[in-house]
């Protein structure tokens, strides 16, 4: 998404590295996926169920679905 649309940035953690922000995150599984430090889920989503996570995270209404 980050390399898609200047409005997304995007950071990739180390989080036996920094111990001070997985505990700041929570983070207990990876991969963690923070959207703007409200909230977050854990795993390896498959796109439309990541794109629509991020959109929910974020407060983004997602696209009316066709059909």
């Amino acid at each position: 998404m980050a390399v898609a649309s200047p409005q997304v940035s995007a950071r990739t953690v180390e989080a036996n590295e920094f111990p001070e922000l997985s505990a700041r995150f929570g983070v207990q599984g990876v991969p963690r996926t923070v959207v703007n430090e409200r909230g977050a889920f854990v795993g390896a989503l498959p796109e439309p169920q990541f794109v629509e996570a991020i959109l929910q995270l974020a407060g983004v209404e997602p696209p009316a679905a066709d059909g």
